[in-house]
C-alpha cells in the first residue's frame, strides 16, 4: 500500500486530494487506501462515471488527465492525418469539478495539437453529440454525471459520429488511457487554454443551430396556431440542473408562451438542496412540481434530468389526483406521435424505423406489427440505441424514434442520443393536439392500448456496491435447484418458471455465459458483454399473457435492476 500512496503522491498535483490521500495514509486507513488505490476507474459505458475524491478509482483531476492523454492519444492513432484538425468538442454541466475538468481536457488535446471546440458555460449534454455533427469532430467529451446524486461526476465520450462510444473503440481508449497515467508536462495548467489559438467558441453557434432543428424537424408546423393559443398551463422543473433555459427556449421557439418555472429547482445547484436523487424517475422526486402545479391550477408536469437528456410527465385527472407516466408509456406515446406525423407526409411507412431497448416495453414492437413498420431490439443503452440507428439509417430506413424505459427518448434525426428538450417540445404539442380532440393523454394512453394490446412494465431496482454480491446472485440465477431449465448449450440451469408461469425462452448475454434458446444456434443475436443481463420469457399459450422479466445490472451506477 506504501508504493500506491507514493505513486499518487508522486503524479497528483492537487493540494486537495493529495490531502486526502495523505491523511488516510497518516491515520491508518488501509481498507479505505485499498478501495481508493487498488484499482483504476474503469472506462466502460460512454466513458467514466464515479464519486469524486481522490484515488486511482475515483473521479478527480489526476484521472481525467489521466482519460484526456488516453483518449487524445487513441483519436491521434486512429485518423492520423485528421484528427488535428477535425478536433474535438468539450462540453459541462454544473457539478462540482465540472467546469475544471472540461478545461483539464481540452489541455491534454491542445498539448497535442488538436483543435478543441470548448463550450463555454454550461450547458445540456445533447449539445455535445449535436455539435459534433455539426463541426464534423473526431470526438466528444461531456463532463456530467447526468442524475446521480450530487457527489458524482462523469467523463461521457461521443465518437466521431457522434453516438456514446461501443467497442472497439471503448476498449481501445482503455488501453490508451494505460500507456499515457504520466501528465504531460502543462497538463495541469489551464489558466490560459481558452486564449489558445487553438481553442475555439462555438457555444452560440452551435445553440442556435441546435434550436433552429427543433423548430424544423420537431416541431409540427401545423400545430403553431394551438401552441400560442392553448389554455392549457404546463408546470416545468430543471431538476437544479441545466434545462431549464435552453427549455424555455426550445418551447418559445415553437410558439408556446413560457412555461411555469418551479423557482426552488430553477436555477443550476450542484448540491441539489430539495431532492436527495435528482432522478424524475425516482419516487417523491417531483412532489415540489406537483405542489406548484395545484397552486397554478396547472393541468401537467413536466420535468428534464440535471443535464437535460431525460424527459419526465406527469398529468392531472378529472377527479384532481396525478399520474406520472412510466418511461414506457412516454416512449408509446412519444412513438405514437411520430408515427402519426410520418403517415401524413405519405412517405413509405415500410421505411420507417423505430428502436427500442431490450428492457424496454414491446408495445413498440405491436405498433410495427400492426402498422408495418421496421422495429429493432437492442441491448440498454443510447450507445446501443445511437449506433443501432446509424446501423438502420445505413440500409436504408427512416428511423425517427429510439428509446430505453429509463425515460430516454430520441426524437431528433440528427441526434442520436436521448434528448430530454426534444422529447419536451414532442410531447407538449401532443398534448395540445389531444386537448383539441377533447382528450387527455391517458385518453390517448388507453386508445393506443385498445388498438395495440394491453401492455404494463413494473421496473425496480437493488443497490449493491459489492461486485462479488451481484456475481453470486447471478451465479445463482445460473445453477438453480430442480426443477429447472438445462441449456442445451453448456452448464447453465436456469429457473423452469416463475409466479407460477412457466418458462417458455431464456437469453443470457453476459460474457462466457452467452446463451439463448430461442435461436437455432442457441447463440446470441444481440451483443454480450460484462455486464450481467438475463431475460426470462413467461406464460403460456392458452393464456393470451407473456411476461418478459429482465435482471441486468446497471453501467454507470451500483444497481441491480428488474424489469
Amino acid at each position: 500500500m506504501d508504493s500506491l500512496v507514493a505513486e499518487w503522491l508522486r503524479l497528483d498535483q492537487n493540494p486537495e486530494t493529495r490531502a486526502e490521500i495523505e491523511e488516510l495514509s497518516r491515520s491508518g486507513k488501509e481498507e479505505e487506501l485499498r478501495a481508493r488505490l487498488a484499482d483504476r476507474i474503469e472506462f466502460g459505458t460512454a466513458g467514466l462515471r464515479g464519486r469524486m475524491e481522490a484515488g486511482f478509482s475515483r473521479m478527480n483531476d489526476l484521472t481525467i488527465i489521466q482519460a484526456s492523454q488516453g483518449l487524445c492519444a487513441y483519436i491521434l492513432q486512429q485518423n492520423p492525418d485528421t484528427a488535428q484538425d477535425e478536433g474535438v468538442v468539450i462540453g459541462h454541466d454544473h457539478r462540482y469539478n465540472s467546469e475544471r475538468w472540461a478545461l483539464l481536457t481540452a489541455r491534454a488535446f491542445i498539448s497535442k495539437g488538436v483543435k478543441v471546440y470548448l463550450h463555454r458555460g454550461i450547458v445540456h449534454t445533447p449539445l455535445v453529440p449535436f455539435s459534433v455533427g455539426r463541426l464534423r469532430a473526431a470526438c466528444g467529451v461531456m463532463i456530467t454525471a447526468s442524475h446521480n446524486p450530487k457527489n458524482d461526476n462523469g467523463y461521457k465520450v461521443y465518437w466521431q459520429n457522434a453516438v456514446q462510444i461501443i467497442n472497439p473503440h471503448d476498449k481501445g481508449i482503455a488501453e490508451a488511457i494505460k500507456t499515457n497515467l504520466e501528465p504531460n508536462p502543462s497538463a495541469w495548467s489551464i489558466d490560459d487554454v481558452a486564449e489558445s489559438p487553438l481553442c475555439f467558441d462555438k457555444t452560440e453557434e452551435m445553440t442556435e443551430l441546435y434550436l433552429d432543428q427543433v423548430s424544423s424537424q420537431i416541431h409540427d408546423k401545423s400545430l403553431q396556431p394551438l401552441n400560442a393559443s392553448t389554455d392549457l398551463k404546463f408546470v416545468f422543473t430543471a431538476m437544479h440542473g441545466v434545462g431549464y433555459k435552453i427549455a424555455m427556449k426550445a418551447i418559445e421557439t415553437v410558439g408556446f408562451k413560457p412555461f411555469i418555472a418551479v423557482q426552488a429547482q430553477q436555477e443550476p445547484d450542484p448540491d441539489f438542496p430539495t431532492v436527495p436523487y435528482p432522478n424524475p424517475e425516482e419516487k417523491g422526486a417531483l412532489n415540489l412540481a406537483i405542489e406548484e402545479a395545484n397552486k397554478q391550477g396547472a393541468d401537467y408536469v413536466f420535468a428534464v434530468d440535471p443535464d437535460a437528456d431525460r424527459f419526465a410527465a406527469v398529468e392531472k385527472q378529472a377527479d384532481g389526483k396525478w399520474i406520472q407516466f412510466t418511461g414506457d408509456q412516454l416512449g408509446t406515446l412519444l412513438a405514437s406521435s411520430i408515427l402519426d406525423r410520418y403517415k401524413k407526409s405519405g412517405r413509405p411507412i415500410d421505411k420507417l424505423a423505430m428502436v427500442a431497448s431490450a428492457v424496454s416495453s414491446k408495445m413498440l414492437e405491436s405498433m410495427a406489427k400492426a402498422e408495418g413498420f421496421r422495429f429493432t431490439e437492442c441491448l440498454t443503452g443510447f450507445k446501443w440505441i445511437g449506433n443501432t440507428a446509424l446501423d438502420l439509417e445505413a440500409q436504408g430506413y427512416d428511423v425517427k424514434f429510439g428509446y430505453e424505459e429509463a425515460i430516454g427518448f430520441m426524437c431528433s434525426p440528427e441526434i442520436r442520443d436521448k434528448d430530454g428538450v426534444t422529447a419536451l417540445v414532442t410531447f407538449a404539442e401532443m398534448t395540445v393536439a389531444s386537448r383539441a380532440e377533447g382528450k387527455r393523454l391517458s385518453d390517448r394512453l388507453n386508445d393506443l392500448y385498445i388498438k395495440y394490446g394491453y401492455h404494463q412494465t413494473k421496473n425496480s431496482y437493488f443497490i449493491c456496491r459489492d461486485p462479488e454480491v451481484i456475481k453470486k446472485v447471478f451465479a445463482h440465477m445460473r445453477s438453480f435447484p430442480e426443477p429447472n431449465y438445462s441449456a442445451t448449450v453448456g452448464s447453465a440451469k436456469y429457473p423452469s418458471g416463475a409466479a407460477g408461469l412457466p418458462l417458455t425462452a431464456v437469453r443470457d448475454l453476459t460474457t462466457g455465459s452467452a446463451y439463448d434458446s430461442e435461436t437455432e444456434d442457441r447463440k446470441p443475436v444481440l451483443p454480450v458483454s460484462g455486464s450481467q443481463m438475463i431475460t426470462f420469457k413467461l406464460g403460456r399459450a392458452e393464456d393470451g399473457v407473456q411476461v418478459v422479466m429482465t435482471l441486468r445490472t446497471s453501467g454507470t451506477e451500483p444497481k441491480a435492476s428488474r424489469v
